[in-house]
């Protein structure tokens, strides 16, 4: 099949992941004065004050933002430190993807695709936190990103995750509606030749059967009680909520940050009652002991931004006995006897006992985050995934395996098993759709973006200097 399409699209995905990272990184330029980039972009000379003076990289201007060639490069440094070959990566590939970028963010403005600056803010922070907590200290992010202050950074990140965020904005809306039919999905696969068609690598489906032991009443109670004195402590003694967090939580996500989350929408992806919670506390409220899977939480209110919270919380997790574990490893066991001696099938087995409901009613088998198929491609499976199942013979049950929940929840124990394996194939219509239906999807996306591409590329402003006119552009950058 030819899908050169797929490769440039799998080309613009990486370099999106990327968007902004080389921004850091730039080599900062003034223009001079009462002069624009585009007067600029024919001559690295201009004049300011009656002198000469170096205008240095830049390489396009797209509605209101210039490109620098400092950006250009980083990127592709940036691509290699990720890991990515850049062997058939080109400078104007590159430059071309970072003008696409612009000119989705330049028309996501005049289409009043706006995003609030503390939407922008709270990515920024959130960012930050972890560059701090990756890194090690503030001063170490810093002097990695040659940042003299933190507000020079937290300025130039606005600028960054400003631009990638109406980037995405306006790429979503473009394809937002196109969708496929089957009888489209058809007509895609059968329009290339048999020995065009693309070949599938091993694939497997494995399904498991989940038991989730449990604290005793009391140890709830305990964590319930702890959780009441350090709210009291806060409120009453003035306890700083952070280093209680830093102390105490055992939520791995925020414990180093004491607790802190911001930007928190209703749809941001927490759990419904955390959020309920949140979005009932006051400025400077601290919460009552509520329960979620993850286990037993305070929260405090630190900001209330329109529909957006900053908040910390504390969680803690109620100690489960090795007792409830060897109970569930014992009925585990059985199970598995059961269903080796034909009592019930695996499917069975699940819907019967599994304490998972994401897999226990679909027979316990598990669905790929990525296209929530039932099939995991080995080359692309979750290493913790991968490593509980590669030893497993087709129709063999695992031993009861213990899986630490790392979001910080608490463990839950399982057995496995691989329920059907397809080799490498060349994509069948029936048995793949899903794929082809993808493909067929991106295929349909890809030309919407094109036509969108053409049309605004004609009715913005767009300059491009002429050392970079000799680019081999996908899209008509040049306009001759």
């Amino acid at each position: 099949m030819n899908l050169k399409f797929m490769e440039m699209n799998k080309i613009r995905c990486t370099l999106l992941a990327l968007l902004g990272s080389s921004m850091l990184w730039a080599q900062e330029t003034d223009l001079p004065d009462g002069a624009t980039a585009a007067n600029n972009l024919t001559s690295k000379d201009s004049i300011r004050s009656g002198k000469k003076v170096k205008i240095d990289g830049v390489v396009a201007v797209i509605g209101d933002y210039v490109i620098l060639n400092s950006d250009v490069e980083k990127t592709l440094i940036d691509l290699r430190s990720q890991g990515a070959s850049t062997e058939d990566v080109t400078h104007c590939q590159l430059l071309g993807k970072l003008m696409e970028d612009r000119l989705y963010a330049h028309q996501a403005v005049q289409d009043s695709l706006l995003v609030s600056d503390d939407q922008v803010n709270a990515t920024s922070d959130r960012q930050i936190q972890q560059l701090t907590s990756q890194i090690g200290s503030l001063e170490k992010v810093l002097k990695f990103y040659k940042k003299p202050d933190l507000e020079s950074f937290r300025k130039e990140l606005f600028e960054i995750n400003k631009l990638r965020m109406l980037s995405e904005k306006m790429q979503n809306k473009i394809v937002e509606g196109v969708e496929v039919t089957p009888e489209e999905v058809r007509q895609f696969f059968f329009k290339f030749p048999e020995e065009e068609r693309p070949v599938f690598g091993a694939e497997l489906e494995i399904s498991q059967i989940v038991k989730q032991p449990e604290a005793t009443e009391e140890e709830k109670q305990k964590v319930i009680n702890r959780l009441q004195r350090i709210k009291q402590d806060v409120e009453e003694n003035g306890s700083s909520f952070n280093v209680q967090a830093i102390l105490y939580s055992r939520d791995p996500g925020s414990k180093s940050k004491g607790g802190l989350y911001t930007g928190i929408t209703r749809e941001t992806g927490f759990v419904k009652e955390f959020k309920d919670v949140a979005f009932s506390l006051q400025e400077g409220e601290v919460s009552e002991p509520f329960e979620t899977i993850f286990g037993y939480h305070i929260m405090y209110m630190e900001k209330i931004r329109g529909q957006e919270r900053d908040l910390r919380h504390i969680l803690l997790i109620p100690e489960i006995p090795q007792s409830a574990i060897d109970a569930s490893i014992k009925e585990l066991d059985s199970i598995r006897q059961q269903v080796i001696e034909g009592k019930y099938t695996f499917a069975e087995a699940a819907r019967n006992f599994s304490d998972e409901k994401e897999t226990k009613f679909d027979g316990g088998v598990l669905r790929n985050p990525l296209d929530f198929g039932s099939r995991f491609e080995l080359t692309k499976m979750d290493p913790a995934l991968y490593n509980q199942v590669r030893d497993l013979k087709d129709g063999e049950i695992s031993r009861p395996i213990k899986e630490e929940d790392p979001r910080g929840g608490p463990p839950k124990l399982k057995i496995m098993m691989i329920s059907n394996r397809y080799d490498e194939h060349k994509a069948d219509f029936a048995k793949d759709y899903l794929k082809i239906q993808e493909l067929a999807l991106r295929e349909k996306q890809f030309k919407a973006i094109k036509k969108w591409m053409n049309k605004h590329i004609e009715d913005t402003y767009v300059q491009v200097n002429p050392e970079n006119k000799s680019c081999n552009f996908a899209n008509n950058w040049v306009k001759e």
